[in-house]
């Protein structure tokens, strides 16, 4: 049997690592501690992390107004702008073929209506 004579050091800590050869870490607190610094270290990753944050934000309120059994419903924009809503983030936008215009947060959306009210969608994956 061939015993590993080099010595190997956590990435994070700096302590001797035992058990397989290409282990980086003495264990998963290290392990996180070392991923969560090199994000940090990235010039565009809080913007990119407040971006992301904001539209899963979006995304949770438009679930959460539309029932689970529903695909549309009609509700107004200050109650989703009361709810944190933030309508200049978005994933993307559908035209139909009558030229209305459906702003989407993953698979949820919206579509302006008259007087400030929105109708809510949800798009279900077409198997």
């Amino acid at each position: 049997m061939h015993t590993n004579t080099c010595t190997r050091t956590c990435l994070s800590c700096g302590a001797s690592i035992r058990g397989r050869s290409d282990k980086k870490f003495c264990d998963d607190y290290c392990r996180n501690h070392y991923n969560n610094e090199q994000k940090a270290k990235s010039s565009h990753s809080a913007y990119v992390r407040n971006i992301t944050n904001t539209l899963l934000r979006n995304r949770r309120i438009l679930e959460n107004l539309l029932p689970q059994e529903e695909d549309t419903i009609k509700t107004t924009q200050d109650k989703l702008m009361r709810a944190g809503f933030n309508f200049h983030y978005h994933t993307h936008l559908y035209m139909t073929k009558a030229g209305k215009t459906y702003t989407y947060c993953f698979e949820y959306g919206y579509l302006p209506l008259e007087n400030d009210w929105l109708l809510l969608v949800r798009r279900r994956e077409e198997n």
